[in-house]
């Protein structure tokens, strides 16, 4: 069943960054100016095509863009009171491995200090940010993990790596659905969020959410010691989500809902950049020897179901990936799915290019 419409996984994913790269420089990604972790996910993937092609030009765009922020001290503007400041901080890692340049440690610092300043809930954990209090977020954990355990590593600050796995903990405490083995979007600690169930957490599983801690967890276990305490219980995590998922994919298209458990509601509709996360989650841990191979055949055909019916491209041979939903808050169901969609919005088309990656080592 293998054709992913003509293209190998590896050509979709250097056709996506190409496409973007056509239409942008890298100053100008959308929002323009500013460091966000829009750009922060998209270029990331981008760096991913990088190491294994080795094309030059990938690692460039992406240098320029961290160069139109960052200045010679390593000064730049970014958001204070939230997670989502951090993530863009992983492009600065293989820049400084690259070129030894002190600015890019000095900005990765300045990022790492947030973490110091941001408020906390009574168990430590962080919020999302500080406009929406005492809430913690799935999507946090990507935003600022990552991050924190590559800086612990690179920079010699051993104590993040417990605080990034606290957070972990708490998110999986208090958002975890045992009736799916799914998560909520997130937790409110005060309850007083107009979405807040009894028990604090969010109303509905929300698909990019789930995806962005699906493959956070695949990340930390990457990141972590081989030996770590955490190793175990985080595979099991991650064996127990894969399994869950599975059961809610789309039959026809073998792609997940933007309520990714409602699969029964008329107006629930197929989301690419849940799906591609899903994806990559699964892929890179086959790869990685985190589940069975046995996941191989079908998680094929979720990728080929995304470009079948979410990848187009137009008379010059770009790429535009359809059906990706904007940035969105916690709310109640018809809050999602009402939710407007973009084309080559950047969450949809990293988390594309990140899926076709592991795609590719999959092959």
């Amino acid at each position: 069943m293998e054709n992913f419409q003509g293209k190998s996984a590896l050509e979709w994913a250097e056709l996506a960054c190409q496409s973007l790269m056509h239409d942008y420089e890298p100053i100008d990604l959308p929002p323009r100016e500013r460091w966000h972790y829009h750009q922060g996910v998209f270029l990331w993937s981008m760096l991913d095509v990088w190491q294994i092609t080795g094309n030059q030009d990938y690692f460039d765009y992406v240098k320029k863009y961290v160069d139109g922020l960052v200045d010679e001290e390593g000064n730049f503007l970014f958001a204070r009171g939230e997670l989502d400041a951090i993530q863009a901080g992983l492009l600065l890692f293989p820049l400084y491995e690259q070129t030894s340049d002190k600015r890019y440690a000095i900005a990765a610092t300045r990022l790492r200090n947030l973490l110091r300043t941001l408020n906390r809930t009574k168990q430590g954990g962080f919020w999302h940010k500080d406009h929406y209090p005492y809430q913690m977020w799935l999507d946090g954990l990507y935003m600022a993990g990552p991050f924190a355990i590559k800086y612990s590593q690179l920079f010699k600050d051993p104590d993040l790596v417990d605080l990034v796995l606290l957070q972990e903990e708490l998110m999986r405490k208090y958002t975890k659905d045992e009736r799916t083995g799914l998560y909520f979007h997130g937790y409110d600690e005060s309850k007083s969020a107009p979405w807040a169930t009894e028990k604090g957490h969010a109303p509905e599983i929300w698909g990019r959410a789930l995806g962005w801690y699906a493959m956070v967890l695949t990340l930390f276990i990457d990141l972590l010691p081989e030996d770590h305490v955490k190793q175990a219980t985080l595979r099991q995590v991650l064996q127990e989500l894969v399994d869950s998922l599975i059961k809610y994919r789309d039959s026809e298209t073998g792609l997940w809902y933007q309520i990714v458990d409602k699969t029964y509601e008329e107006d629930n509709w197929l989301e690419s950049s849940c799906s591609s996360l899903f994806i990559y989650t699964i892929a890179k841990a086959i790869n990685k020897g985190y589940i069975s191979p046995a996941y191989r055949t079908l998680i094929k055909q979720s990728y080929q179901g995304l470009i079948q019916h979410k990848v187009t491209c137009d008379k010059s041979g770009y790429l535009s990936v359809h059906d990706i939903c904007i940035g969105t808050s916690i709310g109640e169901y018809s809050y999602y799915v009402n939710r407007e969609t973009s084309v080559n919005d950047l969450h949809g088309v990293g988390a594309f290019i990140l899926a076709s990656v592991q795609m590719h080592l999959l092959d």
